[in-house]
């Protein structure tokens, strides 16, 4: 981007990283959890990626399965000026597998430089359909033996929609939840959906790391195993499948990369969703 020839910019807050691409140096402002953002002199223009938490992949319980949580919204933005002062970042938490249900995105909001986006929405429980979200993506939808028939949950403006449920008798899947980049995979009749794919942004060095994937649905079969639905790229959790063994629990997303959790077996819950991550950058000398 175009960082323009202000005043050299002095300022705190975060991780601070610099590097060098295409001959330009950069420094990074890191922000993995909430702080201030404080320029102590100078102006500049710099370039931001924001990432709100994912959600959690659906609770569940007795003969049910549930989908893979939404991506939180994800935007970047180039030539945003700042000066002296101090700005507030709030990263957002990832939510969490333990409470009760909810109807509503369950990844918390992440704000900076007056840019403000939500979480993703949660994977549906095995007899519902996937949570809507406000920003980011919408949560896999849920199923159980009696009823497949559960739709994903639709996305914000800066994600995409959740998968849908399918299933055959007493073989019943879920749907990955929906990325940053793509819908979460509608289940099969054999096979739980895997998370939408993630997008790449910007990151502590000039590599461009991929953020913000869907968790993958469950999948429940009588008498043999699937193989587990696979979170989307950019740290989606992936699903419990029947043919893992131990607890039924969902994979929990990676760590700051706003993804969501993978979806739960029978008798209990899906994966924790990511936190979200702050990253600002800007040219210097």
């Amino acid at each position: 981007s175009n960082q323009g020839a202000a005043a050299a910019l002095v300022a705190t807050g975060g991780i601070i990283t610099q590097y060098v691409d295409s001959g330009t140096t950069y420094r990074v402002h890191t922000f993995r959890g909430s702080g201030k953002f404080v320029v102590a002199s100078g102006a500049a223009n710099v370039d931001y990626l924001i990432i709100a938490g994912g959600a959690a992949g659906g609770d569940t319980g007795s003969g049910k399965v549930t989908g893979g949580g939404g991506a939180g919204a994800l935007r970047t933005s180039t030539g945003h000026a700042v000066s002296a002062g101090s700005y507030t970042i709030t990263v957002g938490a990832g939510g969490n597998r333990t409470p009760g249900y909810t109807s509503v995105s369950d990844g918390d909001s992440s704000a900076a430089l007056g840019m403000t986006i939500t979480g993703g929405g949660r994977g549906g429980r095995g007899n519902s359909n996937g949570t809507n979200s406000t920003d980011g993506s919408g949560g896999g939808a849920g199923a159980e033996a009696s009823d497949y028939s559960y739709t994903g949950g639709t996305s914000g403006s800066y994600g995409f929609d959740g998968g849908d449920a399918n299933g055959t008798g007493g073989d019943y899947f879920a749907g990955g939840g929906g990325g940053a980049s793509a819908v979460g995979a509608d289940a099969t009749t054999s096979a739980g959906g895997d998370g939408g794919a993630g997008t790449t942004g910007y990151g502590v060095t000039a590599a461009t790391p991929t953020y913000a994937g869907g968790g993958g649905g469950a999948a429940s079969l009588d008498t043999t195993g699937a193989p587990p639905a696979t979170g989307g790229s950019g740290g989606g959790g992936q699903a419990y499948s029947k043919d893992e063994t131990g607890a039924e629990q969902g994979h929990g997303a990676v760590p700051n990369t706003g993804s969501g959790g993978g979806g739960g077996g029978q008798g209990t819950d899906g994966g924790d969703g990511a936190t979200g991550i702050v990253i600002i950058r800007y040219e210097v000398a």
